[in-house]
């Protein structure tokens, strides 16, 4: 019987997206900040955004393949902001601040509808709840989870930008296994992407998992086999309430 459910956050707790004019807000984001700490970016708009767009492809292909997360610092200071002349000591008192607004602006993000009755659903079934989210922001989740009303829904939050893992890596996984204490054959997953919140936790040994779509699942699975199949595809999050309290 499933006792705990864990979450993805950005594209399954809440809708997000990017288009043009986020893109653009968020690489003014980046100026404003470096100039708010007395760097002079020296570059028009343009061949600044194709300067960090290229730091952010350099990150990637670190990032991606490893299926690792780094920290601010080194995200910012290694990869994205070396056409700068910057480093890690350099942005390391800023490097949260660039992140956080970076996660905040460059997707446009809303909390999914039914969230809170679907939450206090599995509340009242007494699961145990927990987010495990791709995040390069330290503190982001936790503070939109906040702005939303429903961080105190959750047991843990397991982050990569702290555990250093990145879904589907099994090591994120682990981390929040141990910090809610749930076997994984008792646990159900419920993310947008087959690629990271569905191949993971099947690799685990999870319960179940169940597939909603959103923005990133067109980016993220172009190269998923049509064989990988979430236990239930949902398409309204609240499903997952009433599809659990029919089984327990």
């Amino acid at each position: 019987m499933i006792d705990t459910v864990l979450f993805d956050m950005g594209g399954t707790l809440e809708d997000i997206h990017v288009d043009d004019e986020s893109r653009h807000a968020s690489i003014q984001g980046v100026l404003d900040i470096l100039r708010a700490h007395g760097i002079d970016p020296d570059k028009d708009f343009e061949t600044a955004a194709s300067a960090i767009n290229a730091g952010w492809e350099r990150y990637g292909a670190y990032r991606d393949p490893r299926q690792r997360e780094l920290k601010p610092e080194e995200i910012w200071g290694s990869f994205v902001l070396t056409d700068f002349g910057l480093d890690e000591e350099s942005v390391r008192s800023y490097a949260e601040e660039l992140a956080h607004m970076w996660e905040v602006t460059h997707y446009h993000r809303a909390l999914r509808p039914h969230v809170r009755e679907m939450l206090e659903g599995l509340k009242d079934l007494g699961m145990k709840l927990g987010v495990i989210s791709n995040t390069a922001s330290l503190y982001q989740v936790f503070d939109i989870l906040k702005e939303y009303g429903i961080r105190d829904y959750f047991q843990d939050v397991t982050l990569s930008s702290v555990t250093g893992y990145r879904k589907p890596n099994p090591n994120i996984f682990m981390v929040s296994l141990h910090q809610v204490q749930s076997d994984p054959a008792h646990c159900a997953y419920v993310g947008d992407t087959i690629s990271r919140d569905v191949i993971g936790p099947i690799r685990m040994g999870f319960g179940a998992t169940f597939h909603i779509d959103s923005y990133l699942t067109r980016l993220k699975d172009t190269h998923i086999s049509p064989d990988v199949k979430a236990t239930y595809n949902i398409q309204d999050i609240y499903e997952v309430y009433t599809i659990l309290k029919e089984s327990h």
